[in-house]
Parts: structure tokens; sequence; C-alpha cells
């Protein structure tokens, strides 16, 4: 086949976006009017950190230590290019507790060393899915490091690589596509965890919405121009809280889950890729029937409850999704030095307003419904419960904070501050979409209001569906609406820059939506403080493994039993090593495997599948305490094949000697599945 050589230098320049990032001269919104055609990519990476005795991320339990592996953790990618004016974007989906501006600037920065210019800050956007149940240590900020005595560099090393991974392969299946947009309302999927303050915003404005959460969930369909499907991004709010907060094991909770199911049924290996990502959930507990410890009365239930409604509710808007996209890409970045803002009367209560040093209140140590810590919710200077609020507002309350009883003020802790006090803001549009990337988590009507000022700003432009892409690019707690925060509820106590932040947020994103509508750049703003070079750890690393003299690693202690049925349970237990040896990124600690018929072994499931699941416990072995049980299990599933199976465990042990960090594996006897 000849290619004639002027598309061919086209076909090179559209790919790898030589002006990708910025428009080029001349060209505007109106450029793209009526365009349909794409490029798009998709594409997987593994960001599963240290599975054993590492702080987990979400509830601030200091006892809730990783002790196994339940489903790998995964960053989702998607590169879409507009032709019509040159942009592109990744959006990246990936399943962590929160995003931190540390992990962005080294993606970003792998990003450069790459591909050159054709990402940047201003057109990557990341956000977390909010699993509460994934390592921690990888924030260059105090307050995030607390439960994991300090920076895991082990853990941040993953994330980074893992979400850069996923972004090249994106880019590298880039392709002429289409993009399809549906939403719906997914009503019984999710409830409001704090009424009470809910109920405090204006009843006018409730009156608006026939619901005290966002129900609507809004799905773009990435297809190939030839007709095969890439994926699939949809947002909706609903906290990853189903797992709580006594699991040991990593997983991606229900959004994760939810993800596992769409990208199995299309079985493209991991070039299709379904991205289940997070809204303004801020007051959104995906724990409909209740629950104790955080997560639902039973935590892998309940998270199947929550992860089916989502897959099955995007299932349908996948089918409803025909009508191609029309419009392009643009964007939108600067930084806001959100404890210094000067917030404008009418974005306000009609009077000048600033923004203050970032603090907590003492609703926050009680923790939400998703997460009981110590106390109660509701502890407001305006509503004195007991001595130790009249004392603590006192002596700490300032007057920007308003009702807050301050317990800890991060913002003006020395050397730098606890919690990032510079921030992101981005705005992204694709077609009439608009993504309104918060580093935040946003409560419902903190979320509706913040989505109006976009789409008034930007309707003219053609956008009719805004979406909050909520925890995105860096992290600071959350955002509540003025008459939430009065109540000092969790999420209140939990709004570190006072009152006004949501006002300050609206007045931030309304500047970046004009820019975008009137096609000027806007100031990128104060660049964040660099830690990276102070960063420090108390996590012990892997000083050796040991066992008895009498065994090998890989033994089998508890064998499988004979046979079994359609849904039983398979236990295994083997003489393990601690999984920080090697985290086995693209790779698994386990394997179930089915003989086939010509007698080899085939893998059928392994330690990313939901039927799975890899247990770590330490051991004292005498005269050590550095000895390990690895139990395997698989719950078979009620379709499973009836057939001849073994387990199979992998790893790395640590010699005391040398130091050296050598493979092993272990297999079950072969048992059969009738």
């Amino acid at each position: 086949m000849r290619v004639h050589p002027v598309r061919l230098v086209l076909a090179w320049v559209l790919v790898w976006g030589t002006v990708a990032w910025g428009a080029a001269p001349g060209m505007g919104p109106r450029d793209c009017e009526g365009n349909t055609r794409f490029l798009v990519g998709a594409g997987l990476g593994d960001i599963t950190g240290p599975a054993a005795e590492v702080g987990m991320m979400g509830y601030g339990q200091l006892s809730q230590q990783t002790a196994g592996l339940h489903q790998r953790l995964r960053s989702r990618a998607f590169v879409i290019v507009s032709p019509c004016n040159g942009r592109r974007v990744a959006i990246v989906s990936a399943d962590l507790g929160m995003m931190f501006q540390a992990v962005k600037t080294q993606v970003v920065e792998r990003l450069r060393a790459r591909f050159g210019a054709v990402y940047s800050n201003d057109n990557v956007l990341l956000g977390a899915t909010h699993t509460h149940s994934g390592p921690g240590g990888f924030s260059h900020h105090t307050l995030y490091n607390l439960t994991t005595f300090g920076f895991v560099p082990q853990n941040f090393e993953a994330i980074v690589s893992g979400i850069v991974t996923s972004i090249a392969r994106a880019h590298s299946r880039l392709g002429e596509g289409t993009l399809r947009l549906e939403a719906g309302e997914l009503v019984g999927a999710s409830r409001n965890r704090s009424p009470e303050a809910y109920r405090l915003n204006p009843p006018a404005e409730r009156a608006r919405y026939a619901h005290d959460v966002d129900t609507r969930m809004t799905l773009l369909r990435l297809t190939r121009a030839q007709g095969g499907d890439v994926g699939l991004i949809n947002w909706f709010a609903v906290h990853a809280t189903s797992m709580g907060n006594d699991n040991h094991l990593i997983s991606g909770d229900n959004k994760g889950l939810a993800s596992y199911w769409f990208e199995k049924a299309h079985d493209k290996g991991d070039t299709f890729v379904a991205a289940f990502a997070q809204a303004n959930a801020g007051d959104v507990t995906p724990n409909i029937l209740g629950g104790t410890n955080g997560g639902g009365a039973d935590d892998f239930e309940d998270t199947e409850l929550s992860a089916r409604k989502q897959h099955d509710f995007a299932a349908r808007l996948w089918a409803r999704a025909t009508t191609p996209l029309v419009g392009g890409v643009d964007f939108r970045h600067t930084f806001v030095k959100m404890d210094a803002v000067d917030v404008a009367p009418e974005y306000a209560d009609g009077r000048p307003r600033r923004t203050c040093p970032a603090a907590i209140g003492l609703s926050m140590l009680a923790g939400a419904e998703d997460g009981p810590g110590y106390g109660v919710e509701g502890a407001s200077c305006a509503v004195i419960h007991d001595l130790w609020s009249q004392f603590t507002c006192a002596l700490t309350t300032t007057p920007c904070q308003g009702e807050k009883p301050i317990v800890l003020e991060m913002g003006a802790m020395l050397p730098h501050p606890w919690s990032p006090d510079v921030l992101p803001l981005q705005l992204v549009t694709v077609g009439p979409l608009a993504l309104v990337a918060v580093p935040f988590e946003v409560t419902t009507m903190a979320g509706r209001r913040l989505r109006r000022t976009v789409l008034e700003r930007l309707s003219t432009r053609g956008i009719t569906e805004a979406v909050i892409v909520g925890l995105a690019n860096d992290y600071a707690g959350y955002v509540a609406t003025r008459e939430e925060y009065a109540r000092q509820s969790y999420e209140g106590a939990s709004t570190h820059f006072g009152p006004w932040t949501l006002a300050a947020l609206q007045q931030g994103f309304d500047s970046l939506a004009v820019g975008m509508r009137e096609g000027h750049p806007v100031p990128p703003g104060p660049l964040p403080t660099d830690l990276r070079f102070i960063q420090a750890s108390l996590q012990p690393g892997v000083v050796y493994d040991d066992k008895l003299l009498w065994v090998s690693f890989g033994d089998v202690i508890t064998d499988a039993k004979a046979s079994y049925a359609r849904g039983d349970s398979v236990k295994v237990t083997f003489w393990g090593a601690h999984p920080k040896n090697d985290l086995r990124l693209e790779g698994t600690y386990l394997r179930v495997q089915r003989k086939g018929s010509i007698g080899a072994w085939v893998d059928v499931a392994d330690d990313g599948d939901w039927e799975t699941r890899y247990r770590w416990e330490r051991e004292s072995c005498v005269p050590t305490l550095g000895c390990s049980h690895v139990t395997v299990e698989w719950h078979i599933p009620r379709d499973a094949a009836p057939g001849t199976y073994r387990i199979l465990h992998e790893g790395e042990w640590k010699s005391g000697w040398d130091a050296r960090v050598r493979p092993y594996y272990g297999a079950s006897r072969v048992f059969t599945v009738k």
C-alpha cells in the first residue's frame, strides 16, 4: 500500500501533537464547529503498592495496615486529540484514595522526558476514584502521611510509574475515532450521609432537585472509526467506601470492581479501558443498607451491590450512546493560593470575603458515617456542646474560620504547611462536555453550584453538560457550601480554607471559563513548593525473610481438598515471604490454573480478579519474627468450567546473608471442580 507523503506528515503532526497542548495561531472554538473526528486511545497501568505493613489511605486509622490483596489497583488513561484545533488532553482515573500534586509533578516530568512538550500541567488531568483500601504515604505533605509514619517511596514510585505507563499506552494507541456522550439518573445507589447539613441550604435551591444526592451519571464512549470500541469514562458521585476501616486487603472498592466487570465483559486484554470516575461525592455514601466500621454490613457483598448498580446503569447508557459528539478539545489550568483568596462580593454574600489559612475543626475527628472516629459531628462555636468545645473556641477559633473550633491549623505549621496551600484548578472541555477538575471532595450542593457557574459562562460555546471531577491533581480536604459549613458536620469541619472556600472556587473557575470562552490564556498562578527533597520515612524495609530449617519457601502448609463444587472456596497456605520484596507490577502473586485438553496448565484467574484473595501474615518462628504465611483463596465462580485445577503462589524472598532477593513459587495439590 502506498502512502502519500503529505498525508504521512499530517498524520505524524496529529499523533505526536506538535501543537497538541496549545492552539495553533488563528485557531479558536469555531474552528471545531461541526467536527466529529477525533484521535482516541486508552491504556491501563498497574499502580498496586506494598501489600503488607503500610498504612492505608482514606479512613485515617493507624491500625488499618495492608495485609494482602483483593484486587490490583489500576490507572486508567484516555488520550483525546481534536485535529480541528490541534489540542489534546490526557484524562486519568486512578484507583487511589486521593491524587497529590507530588504525583502529578513527576508524572508530567516523565511524560515531558518521553514526549517533549506534548503533555503539561495544563492538559493532563489526574483524578482518583477515592478507594479507601489502598496503601498510603504518597503525598509530600505531613497530614496525609501520618498513618504511614512518613513518606513511602516504594508506593509513590509504583503510582507514578503506573500512571505514566497508562498514558504512554493510550498515546501509542491513538487512532481515528468518535466520541459519544450520554447521561441519565441512577437512583437508589447512594444516600446523603449528612442530611442535616444539606437541609440548611436555601429551600428554593433544594426545590430545584429531586434528591439530596447527585443521581446523574455522565458517560463518554470512545469508538474507533472502523467500529471497534476503545472504552468509556463515566462520572458518578458516590464514595468508594463499601469496604470498611477493618479491611486490610488492597481493593479498588466499588468503582474498581465496576471497571473490572466492564473490561472483562469486553475481553480485549488491556486494550479496552472502562473508568468509573469520581464526581462530587463529598457527602454521599454507597452504604444504602447501613453498616459499621465505615463500610457496609458485609464489605464484599456491599462492594458488589454498589458496583453492580453503577455497572448496570453504565451499560444502559453505553447502549444508548449512539450520536457522535460534535466539537473539539480545550483546556485551562491555573494554580491558586487558596489560603489567601480575596473573594468578590458577587461570589459570596454580597460582601468582600477572604479565605483562611488551612485548618480542620473538632468534628473532623468524629469522622463521618463512612468512617467513625472520636466524638460527635456538629461541634460548632455557634452551638456549644461541651466544655471542651467552649475551651477550643475561646482559644483557637479565628474570625476567618467562623463557626469552626480549630483542632489543627495545618497552614501555620513550620517549616512548611502540613497540607497544600497552593492548589490547581483545571477546566477541560470535550465537545459539549465540561470537566471541572477540583482538588477537593465537594459536597452535593457545592458541586451543583460550581457546575452552574461554569455552565452559565460556557453555554454560548455549546457546553451543555458539566461534571465535577473530584480529588483531581492534588488534595486538600472538603468543600461544603456556606450554609452546610455552619453546622460543622464532618464535611464542614474538613473544609480547610474556611466558610468561603466554595465562593473562591466559583470565582476561580469563572475566570477559567471566561478565558476559555474568549479564547485567551489565563495566568498560571504561583507554583506549589517542591517538597520532594525533604521527605522522611519511618517505614522499615525488609531486613530478611526466614522460615523453618526443614522447609523451603513456597512449601504448602495447608493444602487444598481433593475436590470442590462451584460456589465453594479453596484456601491454600504457603510458607511465603514479604510482598515488599517485589510488588510484581503488571504481574501477580497467585495463579489459578486449569489443565487444558492437551495437558498444559492454563491461567484462569490471578490476583487482579474479584474471586481471588491473597492474604499475608507475619509469623514468629524461633528464633526470629521474620517468617511469613501466605494464604491464597479462590472463591469458585458459579460458572466455572468443570475440570482439574491447582493454585500457584509466586513471590521473592530476601536473604539475611547477602541481602539478595530470589524468586520462589509453590503449588497446591491438584483438585477437581465438579
